[in-house]
């Protein structure tokens, strides 16, 4: 397998990612699909914030999903190998 000169793009501060694009994205996501109630959002988004495998405030160290589309999503699980969160 060949390495990325520039190494994986998700561990560059390069890919941060602003408020208003997020949420456009998590928008998108949530089209068609069940989303969690706010309440719920709100729970998964404070654990997903206390770990230490969030990178840049935005990005799961585990899947490389951005938690908040992730969290949004009902039917999403925490993807933490040894002991999901959520």
């Amino acid at each position: 397998m060949q390495q990325r000169a520039n190494g994986c793009k998700g561990c560059r501060e390069s890919v941060q990612i602003t408020p208003d694009k997020l949420q456009r994205l998590v928008d998108i996501a949530t089209r068609g699909r069940a989303a969690a109630t706010d309440e719920l959002y709100a729970q998964r988004m404070a654990h997903c914030g206390r770990c230490p495998d969030l990178q840049y405030g935005t990005t799961c160290r585990y899947c490389g999903c951005l938690v908040a589309v992730k969290a949004r999503l009902l039917d999403s699980v925490c993807p933490c190998p040894l002991f999901p969160k959520w």
